[in-house]
């Protein structure tokens, strides 16, 4: 088998590609970057990536546009050349906004013509030290006020999309895949700095400031929506509950926070 992931450079995707690679699973990942090109958004590029592929890993373009209908056009075309499973890396967050562009997707993929398995993982550990959350100045500023979330590590979501393409165990499935437990923002600055050594603190930021500095940025205004659907599901609470993904399908109990700021938020942050 095959397994084409596309966003290959991504998070998850160059997780999930060192993960399959080790066990010994032909892997194709893919980006505009990648000898094998895909793009989202030049049409030409799908049939060679797709070539001789059975298994496909699906990352969106973003969430600043509904990308459904090439999502539908890809999956028409993925089955026409023989693709057998597909898995949607989603966000636990369709459940705040499920009319957004990752909520289309999902919806896009459950009418396609090939079975499918959906990831909705909670905001990433590694939002800390590679996206929306790295301290700058030894501040992190969102607007989450004293709202939980169980943060889960990028690693366990890489190895349950790995059990759940190469095992085929979750056919027509949604997993919920979260960390062990919520934790506040300020209580994740505290372990930051106490393992990194440096001084990171926590400071809320109210929903319209956020929303501004997004736009004063140029963000497009699909995308804030998403993301302000995101962060208000951790500061109503609504978002703080664990999922049990992780250990459904690895057998074993999701990454701690602190293990995972041991393990790479010191050297990412330390340099």
């Amino acid at each position: 088998m095959t397994h084409l992931i596309l966003g290959g450079s991504g998070k998850v995707g160059r997780r999930l590609t060192q993960l399959l690679d080790l066990a010994g699973h032909p892997t194709r990942p893919v980006s505009r970057s990648t000898a094998t090109v895909f793009d989202w958004h030049d049409e030409s590029t799908w049939p060679p990536a797709l070539d001789g592929v059975t298994s496909m890993f699906v990352v969106g373009p973003g969430s600043s546009s509904d990308w459904s209908p090439q999502l539908t056009r890809l999956l028409d075309l993925a089955h026409h050349l023989g693709t057998e499973h597909v898995v949607l890396l989603s966000a636990r967050a369709v459940e705040f906004l499920p009319d957004g562009a990752v909520g289309r997707a999902e919806q896009a993929l459950q009418r396609g013509p090939i079975p499918w398995t959906v990831l909705r993982p909670s905001h990433f550990a590694q939002n800390f030290t590679e996206a929306m959350f790295v301290p700058a100045d030894g501040r992190i500023v969102a607007p989450a006020g004293t709202g939980a979330e169980p943060f889960v590590d990028v690693a366990d979501v890489a190895a349950v999309a790995a059990a759940v393409m190469t095992k085929r165990e979750y056919d027509g499935r949604i997993l919920a895949l979260s960390g062990p437990e919520p934790l506040t923002f300020e209580a994740a600055a505290a372990q930051l700095t106490e393992t990194t050594g440096m001084s990171v603190r926590f400071e809320d930021e109210s929903d319209a400031d956020h929303a501004d500095r997004l736009r004063a940025a140029g963000t497009p205004e699909m995308y804030i929506q998403w993301r302000m659907a995101m962060l208000n599901g951790i500061r109503s609470g609504a978002d703080s509950y664990v999922s049990t993904g992780v250990t459904d399908v690895l057998r074993r109990p999701a990454t701690t926070f602190t293990t995972w700021a041991q393990r790479e938020a010191a050297p990412a942050l330390s340099t």
